[in-house]
């Protein structure tokens, strides 16, 4: 059996291939324990799913090629035991599966195809290629006391391994390539990228260290991280000393299984212990759901202790969608939502200006049109324009705060939206027919104007009929 990528997917492959393993099991584990120089190895057309090629001496781990929408293939590192995957070579697009792809070791270990040449290489000279009980892939020099040229371990994907040294070069990328793990000059910073071209993109969560042991010095070198098998992700500088210590669940406890870190497709990162059965949490950076960045989806709300809903108190959030988000407002047309008692996410951590009016921080973003919307506090005074799509937004018993939100013309229209205008038209043409109970109002205003129904706010697709006791108005304008 072959696997097809279904279409919602097609481009995130990196976030099918776990999809993969979970639905299609790995036939065989790798016998090799080394390639040396002169091995080649071309997909086997008859392999479903996974394709060993080097194993670890203990069989835990793997490394092979992975079938991806049947004529796609990558090569990856899996744990065996649970088939999941820890990492990929490169994250340039897949190599086709077919004979025209060959992974070969000249000194350097190489994707190439024979039309298009080489994919990926690890450009080394090295004398063979193994792979360590930690997972951790290693190109090797000759000899009893050979060296370590290349390492997979310095090239991560979105999972980290005990022991393995994260620095200030590398950089952790969800699989679903929105969200990144990168080390500034003395902190870990989280980024979400939801413009396209846009890096590192925005710092949605910055964990800072607690210098109890040792504090970070400046000019005495870019700090470091690790995942110790003590159960702790360690923060260090220019010593064993760590600077900062964040403990798992199961910190100094004996007998804990082998331990990794993954920064998930959520923007969370999350810490696991094997217990050679399945992988148990221990430790997640983020544990309010209301501080991950889009935790309930674009134009959510997210209720402390209750879940999510949706900033215009009228779609459903049963869907899990509230809205849609994507480009910029230049020359579009959009309508604005406006709603009391709201919040950033981590808002401490991005920028501000000093406004004097909620009128003012909102006229900041409409003249922008490359502005989404706007947070406003009318006690301090603080302009929080949001310069990305709108995501979700925390509520807060505070009518002080007030958000502005630029939304699409016709966003959100659904079935069940499209229903409610026709079932609208319906008894529209029914109370004509009675005699004309109800007035209705209409006016034009060239490409600026306003729908209103008396003691009711109008609006389009989904924040149609905003409720007054926390929303206003949407108002269609072009920019």
């Amino acid at each position: 059996m072959e696997i097809t990528i279904p279409s919602g997917l097609t481009q995130f492959p990196v976030l099918f291939l776990l999809l993969t393993f979970l639905s299609h099991p790995i036939s065989a584990i790798a016998s090799t324990q080394e390639l040396l120089k002169g091995f080649t190895a071309t997909p086997d057309s008859s392999i479903s799913s996974f394709q060993p090629l080097l194993g670890d001496s203990l069989g835990n781990y793997s490394l092979g090629f992975l079938r991806v929408d049947r004529t796609q293939l990558a090569l990856a590192i899996i744990h065996v035991p649970s088939q999941e995957q820890l990492w990929i070579a490169g994250k340039s697009p897949l190599a086709r599966w077919s004979s025209r792809t060959r992974l070969s070791f000249n000194g350097s270990l190489v994707i190439s195809d024979s039309h298009t040449g080489v994919l990926w290489s690890s450009y080394t000279d090295g004398y063979r290629v193994r792979l360590s009980n930690t997972s951790n892939l290693l190109i090797e020099t000759m000899g009893d006391t050979s060296l370590i040229l290349w390492q997979s371990f310095d090239s991560p994907y979105n999972t980290l391994m005990e022991n393995q040294i994260f620095t200030s070069a590398m950089t952790l990328v969800s699989s679903n390539g929105l969200y990144s793990m990168k080390l500034g000059p003395d902190f870990i910073g989280f980024y979400v990228n939801f413009i396209d071209n846009s890096d590192p993109g925005h710092l949605y969560y910055q964990h800072n260290p607690m210098e109890a042991k040792a504090r970070v010095l400046k000019d005495h070198g870019p700090i470091q991280a690790m995942l110790s098998p003590d159960g702790f992700l360690g923060m260090y500088q220019n010593g064993s000393t760590p600077v900062d210590v964040q403990p798992f669940s199961t910190f100094q406890q004996p007998g804990t299984g082998s331990r990794r870190l993954r920064l998930e497709p959520d923007g969370n990162l999350i810490g696991y212990y094997w217990t050679r059965s399945s992988w148990v949490v221990d430790f997640k950076q983020i544990y309010d759901l209301c501080d991950l960045p889009s935790s309930c989806g674009p134009y959510g709300l997210c209720q402390p202790g209750k879940g999510c809903s949706c900033v215009d108190n009228r779609t459903a959030y049963s869907s899990g969608v509230c809205g849609t988000s994507g480009g910029d407002f230049c020359g579009k047309k959009y309508g604005v939502l406006r709603r009391t008692g709201v919040e950033l996410p981590n808002k401490e951590i991005m920028a501000y200006t000093i406004m004097s009016s909620l009128e003012k921080c909102e006229l900041t973003c409409e003249e922008k049109c490359t502005c989404w919307g706007a947070v406003y506090s009318n006690t301090s005074g603080f302009c929080y324009t949001i310069d990305y799509p709108i995501q979700t937004v925390v509520e807060v018993l505070d009518g002080t705060k007030s958000g502005y939100f630029k939304v699409r013309v016709g966003a959100g229209k659904d079935t069940k939206v499209v229903g409610l205008w026709v079932g609208l038209g319906v008894l529209c043409g029914l109370v004509l027919l009675l005699g004309g109970v109800f007035l209705y109002k209409r006016e034009r205003r060239g490409v600026k104007g306003y729908v209103e129904e008396e003691g009711v706010n109008g609006g389009v697709g989904p924040y149609k009929n905003l409720g007054s006791e926390s929303s206003k108005s949407i108002e269609l304008s072009e920019r």
